[in-house]
């Protein structure tokens, strides 16, 4: 994917908004360079992956005066520390799961963990696959109809989806966005 064709599906479901954002799962960063060039000046992303290959190409990704892109290898299944944050309760403004939920055999349980680094008003934002049969690549799929019901179970409200697209590899891509209160 082309990095307008993510700002593009990214658009809606971000808003006005900034701050400190996390992206997890970042592989080599398409969806963070989307989200930086949404956010507003001073903002800032970890880009999170446990891949060292993704991680090095996140430390590569050309530098915005604007946006501040910290590269940070961790498992986001696990408890995740960012640097200047710890762990645990961190003040975020949101978090970006692009391609990424769909590979955690539990992954409201996860969403529920990491909405609670969420400050009020923090944002969630999934890129995932409706329609699409579980494969090596989405082994655990998220079909759009869950996503409310996932938002709800994870304390999270106002559940949407603000995008779809057909997908080239089969089904449809979604953009699903809820908020903590």
């Amino acid at each position: 994917m082309e990095i307008q064709e993510a700002i593009d599906l990214l658009r809606d479901a971000v808003g006005k908004r900034q701050g400190v954002w996390a992206d997890l799962g970042a592989g080599t960063g398409t969806f963070t360079r989307a989200l930086a060039a949404l956010l507003g000046p001073g903002s800032t992303i970890y880009a999170v992956d446990d891949d060292v290959t993704a991680v090095r190409a996140l430390a590569d990704l050309p530098g915005d005066s604007d946006v501040r892109i910290v590269p940070v290898r961790a498992n986001f299944t696990r408890p995740l520390e960012l640097p200047g944050l710890g762990t645990g309760t961190m003040p975020l403004d949101g978090i970006l799961f692009a391609n990424a939920l769909h590979f955690v055999r539990d992954a409201t349980g996860t969403l529920t963990r990491l909405a609670q680094t969420l400050r009020g008003g923090g944002r969630v934002i999934v890129v995932e696959y409706d329609r699409r049969l579980p494969s090596p690549w989405v082994p655990h799929p998220i079909p759009v109809a869950r996503w409310p019901k996932m938002a709800a179970a994870a304390g999270l409200v106002e559940a949407t989806v603000t995008a779809t697209r057909p997908s080239m590899y089969s089904g449809i891509l979604y953009v699903g966005a809820a908020t903590r209160p």
